[in-house]
């Protein structure tokens, strides 16, 4: 069983920088894909971005491509996400997933990662 704990959330204003860290416990991450969901209360979540267990391959959502980074430490098992230029609609919890499938594509479209984190707020003010 892997557990995923989210950290790095805040209050930053409009322009500013965050960045969120993951840190997978369980087993050794090292063959899993990793990813980003984020949620506003009353609306579906939504895909923001996800990585490969290699970090060669990258993918991003047309709302934070060009400003998120993801990124995965040395050892596989923490995955960050550099948030830049923040907006205020970028408001919203914040939540880590986790799957052992290589399949990104699949696993972005469907949503359907096996590990979840709990969560971490990140608030942009206007």
């Amino acid at each position: 069983q892997v557990q995923l704990v989210e950290s790095g959330g805040g209050l930053v204003q409009a322009g500013g920088s965050l960045r969120l860290s993951c840190a997978a416990s369980g087993r050794t991450l090292s063959s899993y894909t990793m990813g980003w969901f984020r949620q506003v209360p009353g609306k579906v979540r939504e895909f923001v971005a996800a990585i490969t267990w290699s970090g060669t391959s990258t993918y991003y959502s047309d709302s934070v491509k060009g400003r998120f980074t993801i990124s995965r430490g040395n050892t596989k098992n923490t995955v960050y996400v550099q948030m830049d230029s923040l907006k205020p609609e970028d408001t919203a919890v914040y939540y880590c997933a986790a799957d052992p499938s290589a399949d990104a594509v699949v696993l972005i479209t469907t949503g359907k990662f096996r590990s979840w984190g709990q969560g971490t707020q990140v608030t942009v003010s206007s």
